[in-house]
């Protein structure tokens, strides 16, 4: 199988899409609530949000008190069987960002038996319990070719014996109203009986015309806390310009402070990496002044904020996030852009407006 037979390159505007029904979904790998907010928005309700770390937990509590937050281990969940933390009967879309983790592709392939022991066997057998009309799996980008692509073949090729039909492509986030350079791959699943009785099939959202850039989205932040640079590294960074990087340094100051990099030659250019008010940022990390990935203030030479941070991923100023720094900083940095999550929602909803309400 050739995994780019399933790359769909057709889209469609869902600006103006609205439920004509009321859609459920439950959201596994939940995080702080980027995609499962983004999908609210799309006008789907939540049956259960499941998250296994305490903080994002709290989080999407805080949030959303009336959501049904599960707060333990997928696996758990899926071997007691997932309709046992959930009140709905039927369940209309089944989202999650399960982490792209290895499994072993050697010798003859065991199907189902390659994927033991990673994050998506207990994804997949949720999906199988559950039967939901659709379903949404978001992963990094490098998943298209980890292992020469056969990572995603393998994945693909389950869903199929699950019974759906498969859509995937990338999309970046900046093409969705987001400030931010942030490509993700986008798994769409429709149960096969679907595809039998539809009028149309599936798109991914159309891009948008606006595309948003720092000076956008971080106008009149509130206060909040945020990491600071050594002053090592501040140093250095102070002589880097808005938009600049190592490239920008004195040649010594720049194999200083690069190290053994400096040998290894590429771009690297996200080292040392101030951003400009007229540019998106690029992808967030889980901490924004790490080596190698710093995201330096467009004028002030300081890493983001958190709540810049949360305004760069499109979250509402609302949207509170529980625990220390370094907790904050990992869920919003590990989350779905609100808004591309919106996005994605408003195709589903469009695609399954076509339907009969069951019932």
């Amino acid at each position: 199988m050739n995994i780019n037979d399933f790359k769909l390159d057709e889209f469609v505007n869902v600006e103006n899409v609205t439920p004509n029904y009321s859609f459920s979904v439950l959201e596994t790998f939940a995080g702080a609530g980027g995609l499962a907010l983004g999908l609210e928005n799309a006008g789907l309700k939540s049956v259960g949000a499941l998250e296994i770390d305490k903080n994002a937990a709290e989080t999407l509590r805080v949030n959303r008190p009336n959501w049904n937050v599960i707060e333990q281990d997928i696996n758990k969940s899926a071997e007691e069987g997932i309709r046992n933390f959930i009140t709905s009967d039927n369940v209309d879309v089944l989202s999650g960002g399960y982490p792209c983790q290895a499994f072993s592709y050697a010798g003859e392939r065991q199907g189902f038996g390659d994927v033991r022991g990673t994050l998506f066997y207990p994804y997949s057998e949720i999906l199988s319990d559950l039967k939901p009309k659709v379903f949404i799996a978001e992963n990094v980008k490098g998943l298209v070719n980890h292992d020469n692509g056969q990572t995603l073949s393998t994945m693909i090729e389950i869903f199929e014996q699950k019974g759906y039909k498969i859509f995937w492509n990338v999309l970046n986030a900046w093409n969705y109203g987001v400030a931010q350079k942030r490509e993700r791959i986008v798994i769409i699943g429709i149960r096969n009986d679907l595809v039998g009785k539809q009028k149309y099939s599936y798109k991914f959202p159309a891009p948008e015309l606006y595309k948003p850039v720092l000076k956008d989205v971080l106008e009149n932040v509130p206060k909040s806390i945020g990491q600071e640079f050594s002053e090592y590294k501040k140093r250095v960074m102070e002589l880097v310009p808005a938009g600049g990087s190592w490239v920008d340094l004195p040649e010594e100051i720049a194999k200083e402070y690069m190290g053994a990099s400096w040998f290894s030659g590429g771009g690297r250019r996200g080292m040392a990496r101030r951003l400009s008010w007229d540019e998106p940022s690029l992808t967030l990390t889980t901490s924004p002044s790490q080596k190698q990935t710093e995201r330096c203030h467009p004028n002030e030479t300081r890493p983001f904020t958190t709540r810049e941070y949360a305004r760069i991923q499109s979250f509402p100023d609302d949207w509170e996030f529980y625990g220390g720094i370094g907790a904050v900083y990992r869920q919003i940095g590990n989350a779905v852009p609100v808004k591309l999550a919106e996005a994605i929602g408003k195709s589903v909803v469009l695609y399954l407006n076509q339907f009969e309400k069951e019932g």
